[in-house]
């Protein structure tokens, strides 16, 4: 038996479509170029010269390294080989310039990637609900929109109170959560991120235009009064319509939720709320 690993080129396109691994169109196929490239790594275990397995990892604010686009041939599965290319993968993400984190995102039905995960020595570190709704004007209540903050050194300041210091996880993206730092926080992300802040001062809600196929308003609030806030609902409806005007397949409220948030949603409310995901990662160094 011949077992290599090392990092796949645009030349193993061909043998990626060779692998049964079970899942119809596959989009880790269609965008191969992409993510096998720039500030990702996509990498393959072959067994007796034939892809068996790949996994890779992507690079996010030149500090955190996200695993994923674990795949293998059904053919090759019950032989460990998923998680001998992700303890590759995983040295490879922390031999990367700058990396101070390495994690990966997984749902709780999920359970062989989750074996994989805590087999490399990943730990769980955060539970988040991905909640969408095509609109949320059901929890309107006809109050005044948040006043909208401009300084990006007041951005700074609610970020280093709120998730900074506790090192809180923070949804750096649609389907990538990080644990807080202020690596995670570039001067040019704060400028295209909008926050607003209550009339009292003591809340704010983030907001940001996500794409993940569909166009997302991605909404940021941490605390556990979602319904205890006048204006916080009202303050989504701006943003999310101007996203809709240039949005072809239109747009989406997307919301990371904790499991006490998810509870308090009320009866008919229009969010769908698919199986949790959990981040598993490494200390901070």
């Amino acid at each position: 038996m011949n077992e290599t690993i090392r990092q796949l080129t645009g030349d193993d396109l061909p043998a990626l479509q060779d692998m049964d691994t079970g899942i119809d169109d596959d989009y880790v196929i269609r965008v191969f170029d992409r993510i096998s490239t720039g500030p990702n790594r996509l990498f393959g275990l072959f067994h007796d010269g034939r892809l068996a397995s790949i996994g890779g990892y992507t690079i996010f604010a030149g500090s955190y390294a996200m695993l994923g686009r674990m795949r293998s041939d059904v053919r090759f599965r019950g032989q460990s080989l998923s998680s001998r290319l992700m303890a590759h993968v995983r040295d490879a993400a922390l031999d990367h310039p700058g990396v101070r984190f390495v994690g990966a995102n997984t749902q709780e039905f999920n359970l062989p990637a989750q074996r994989v995960l805590e087999k490399i020595g990943l730990s769980r570190q955060a539970e988040l609900f991905s909640a969408i709704a095509e609109n949320v004007e059901l929890f309107e209540t006809s109050a005044a929109p948040w006043r909208k903050i401009e300084s990006i050194d007041d951005k700074m300041r609610w970020l280093e109170t709120v998730y900074i210091r506790s090192r809180r996880v923070f949804p750096y993206e649609c389907y990538y959560p990080f644990p807080a730092s202020p690596d995670l926080f570039s001067g040019q992300a704060l400028a295209r991120w909008d926050f607003y802040e209550n009339p009292a001062r003591d809340r704010i809600v983030i907001t940001k235009h996500d794409v993940k196929k569909y166009d997302y308003l991605h909404t940021i609030y941490p605390w556990e009064d979602l319904f205890g806030q006048p204006g916080l609902w009202e303050t989504l409806r701006a943003p999310l319509e101007k996203i809709r005007l240039d949005s072809e397949e239109g747009a989406f409220v997307w919301m990371d939720l904790t499991r006490t948030q998810a509870s308090k949603l009320p009866d008919g409310h229009p969010f769908e709320l698919p199986s949790p995901w959990l981040l598993y990662g490494t200390d901070i160094h």
